[in-house]
């Protein structure tokens, strides 16, 4: 039996763009990514979000191209933890920020949104 602990590994992204058409060329021609609308999705944004499949072995991490709502707003990477809660917790007590607390996400799971302490 190994000790080894397992890494926290990304497991999605997000990338905002001002014009989808172009993101998804740019993205699908520099690597080959298989990007389409979102199956399943349900909203108003549900139109406008792209899935991107990157072709890993496990099928992530894979990824969203998604309309820009801030002219600063950043590429978001999802990674993978055992307990959201916990980990919430452990970015307070490390004096970051969570944006966004635990928060479901319906047949998958649970998220939420932390900045680092630079910010």
């Amino acid at each position: 039996m190994s000790t080894k602990k397992k890494g926290a590994r990304i497991i999605w992204f997000e990338i905002p763009a001002n014009d989808l058409g172009r993101a998804k060329k740019f993205y699908h021609s520099l690597f080959g990514w298989k990007i389409a609308p979102l199956d399943g999705m349900q909203g108003p944004e549900a139109r406008n979000y792209l899935h991107v499949q990157t072709g890993g072995p496990d099928a992530s991490p894979d990824g969203g191209i998604m309309p820009r709502k801030q002219p600063d707003q950043p590429v978001v990477n999802y990674v993978n933890v055992p307990s959201v809660a916990r980990f919430v917790a452990r970015v307070e007590k490390l004096g970051g920020t969570v944006c966004m607390g635990k928060t479901a996400v319906p047949r998958m799971g649970y998220f939420a949104l932390c900045q680092d302490t630079e910010n």
